[in-house]
C-alpha cells in the first residue's frame, strides 16, 4: 500500500530538508559528510514518508505515474536532464519550488523557473497517493 500525501506528511518533508540543508553534494555520497541527488531524494522519501526508493535516478524515474508540470504536488519527484546522458532529481516541496541535492550549492531548494532548471526540466513522477 502506498502512504497517503497528508498535511502531516508534507510538514515532515520540510522538517527533514531542514536537517539536510547545506550537506555538501558528493556523487555517489549517501551520508552528512556528502550526498548525491538520488540519495537525497531516497533519504527524504525514507525519513519524511518512510517509504523505500531505489537509490538511482534511473531507477526513480521508473516509479508511480508521470505527471504535468503544471499539475505538480509537494511529494512528487521532479527530474532534469542535465547533459547527454546525466540526470538529476529532487522533490517538489510548493510553490515552484524542489528539494534537491545540488552540485554546486549542495542540499538546497531551487525553483523550477529558475533558468537552468526551466530548460532542463524533464518529466515529474507522483508516487505518493
Amino acid at each position: 500500500m502506498k502512504p497517503k500525501r497528508t498535511l502531516a506528511t508534507v510538514s515532515d518533508l520540510h522538517q527533514v530538508y531542514q536537517r539536510w540543508r547545506g550537506v555538501p553534494y558528493r556523487f555517489g555520497g549517501e551520508g552528512a559528510d556528502g550526498i548525491d541527488c538520488s540519495a537525497f531524494t531516497q533519504t527524504l522519501y525514507q525519513e519524511a514518508f518512510g517509504m523505500e526508493l531505489p537509490r538511482s535516478t534511473n531507477e526513480q524515474v521508473l516509479l508511480g505515474r508521470e505527471v504535468e508540470r503544471d499539475e505538480l504536488r509537494p511529494g512528487d519527484l521532479v527530474f532534469f536532464r542535465t547533459g547527454r546522458s546525466m540526470r538529476h532529481n529532487g522533490v517538489y516541496i510548493g510553490n515552484g519550488k524542489f528539494a534537491h541535492a545540488s552540485s554546486s550549492v549542495g542540499v538546497t531548494i531551487s525553483s523550477l523557473d529558475n533558468v537552468y532548471w526551466r530548460s532542463r526540466y524533464w518529466q515529474a513522477r507522483r508516487v505518493l497517493d
